[in-house]
């Protein structure tokens, strides 16, 4: 990325406004593999389609909404909504990476976690991308005009039912961002390979729990920089990354966990379209928090 880990500039408040990608002007791609990766997952649809007050969303619980509902869980979101990106962008060895941040010290709730740029829906947010595209400019500073969005996931439910929908976006060239830091929001900036999410070694282990009488799994991975500088990714951010990464590579993942239905990318039918829990091997990921 443009920016080192942990690197602090000026804030800025910014304002949300219509971009070029919106506005239907024509794709050029530098990177044929993202190319690829946008036409495949555009063709995803989710079976369904909240938030931290000072922005970020994380949670020990991170389970699908389609999970909860096969699972019988009369459960409903409140009308607080939230929305993280996954931003992925392409290494010189064509390795995805996914940005990530550490939330400061001083944050009310949750501090010093790793979650996703994200964060509570706006009352002038028309949908969940607008709010995942906003709250990274004003986390991080990534411009909105520089991020192809090529699908919105279904909304994870946080351990206080909190609906969180994660909105998967392309960073074709990355030397276009060039990150501003929000230091009363954002500690650290850093980027992770996609596909640790769905390897198991010796940096992933997982924790089952119960909520609401139904057992999960919380999946911990951790991750050291190539500046030494070590992160726990987990709870409702590593089930995140876990789903995305399925969908991206189109496989499951090599433990254990509520892997999508990969003829939904193919035939544009719901995710998990009618398979039952146990068929997929279900146990719920969370991340970071109690």
């Amino acid at each position: 990325m443009a920016a080192e880990v942990g690197s602090r500039v000026q804030y800025v408040p910014v304002k949300y406004q219509a971009y070029p990608w919106q506005r239907g002007s024509p794709e050029v791609w530098i990177s044929p593999k993202l190319k690829s990766i946008a036409e495949q997952l555009r063709q995803y649809s989710s079976p369904g389609s909240s938030a931290d007050e000072d922005g970020g969303v994380t949670s020990s619980v991170g389970m699908p909404a389609s999970v909860a509902s096969l699972n019988d869980l009369n459960v409903f979101p409140t009308k607080k909504r939230a929305a993280v990106l996954v931003c992925l962008h392409q290494t010189p060895e064509g390795e995805l990476r996914v940005i990530l941040t550490k939330r400061t010290a001083s944050m009310s709730s949750h501090s010093g976690e790793v979650c996703l740029p994200g964060g509570k829906r706006d009352e002038g947010d028309v949908d969940d991308t607008v709010t995942a595209l906003r709250e990274a400019q004003e986390e991080i500073g990534l411009e909105p005009s520089h991020v192809r969005v090529v699908a919105v996931l279904e909304q994870f439910l946080s351990k206080d039912l909190l609906g969180v929908t994660p909105v998967i976006g392309l960073l074709d060239d990355v030397s276009n961002f060039r990150a501003v830091v929000n230091p009363h929001e954002v500690e650290s900036l850093f980027e992770a390979p996609l596909e640790m999410f769905l390897k198991e070694s010796e940096k992933h282990w997982f924790e089952e729990r119960v909520w609401l009488g139904v057992k999960y799994r919380v999946h911990f991975f951790d991750y050291t920089t190539h500046l030494g500088e070590k992160f726990l990714i987990w709870g409702l951010t590593a089930s995140i990354l876990i789903r995305s990464a399925s969908l991206v590579y189109q496989r499951e993942p090599d433990f254990v966990e509520f892997a999508p239905d990969f003829s939904a990318i193919v035939n544009s039918s719901k995710a998990l379209g009618g398979k039952s829990v146990d068929s997929l091997g279900a146990t719920p990921e969370k991340n970071s928090e109690e």
